[in-house]
């Protein structure tokens, strides 16, 4: 490598209590995506299955060693509220979501420049999908 890399975010790991639900998710919005690895390991002591879904560049961790609920998304619980993906048209994410049986949980509010809508999958994880309506930053970032 010769220049340079700007971080990023290379992958989210989530513990589930149960990989399907996710995956199934997951591989609805983005068709284009791929189980990348699975495996069978111990981790701090707890047996669990793994599987990485995504791309070349970035991927989701599903973990199946689980037990109880996710945080309530309607309380000041702390932990995960949602993860946000930047997509092309949110018209197709929503359309695929919702042949699979997903129904979104809300819409963000109206910006010029930007829309965003929030799923919650069967695990109880939310998602939100950004669709951005600018390349300007000073645009896309507007928060008020």
């Amino acid at each position: 490598m010769s220049a340079a890399l700007t971080p990023r975010i290379e992958h989210a790991n989530l513990v589930v209590t149960a990989i399907g639900p996710t995956l199934d998710f997951l591989t609805a919005a983005f068709p284009e995506w791929r189980v990348r690895g699975e495996g069978r390991d111990a981790w701090k002591g707890m047996a669990r299955r793994w599987v990485h879904v995504g791309d070349d560049d970035f991927y989701v961790t599903l973990n199946d060693f689980g037990r109880g609920r996710q945080r309530d998304l309607d309380s000041d619980e702390p932990g995960l509220a949602h993860i946000g993906f930047v997509v092309d048209s949110i018209e197709d994410v929503v359309a695929r979501l919702e042949k699979a049986g997903y129904e979104p949980s809300h819409w963000g509010p109206a910006h010029p420049f930007r829309r965003n809508v929030y799923f919650i999958d069967e695990e109880g994880l939310e998602f939100e999908f950004v669709e951005y309506l600018s390349d300007d930053p000073a645009e896309k970032n507007r928060y008020v």
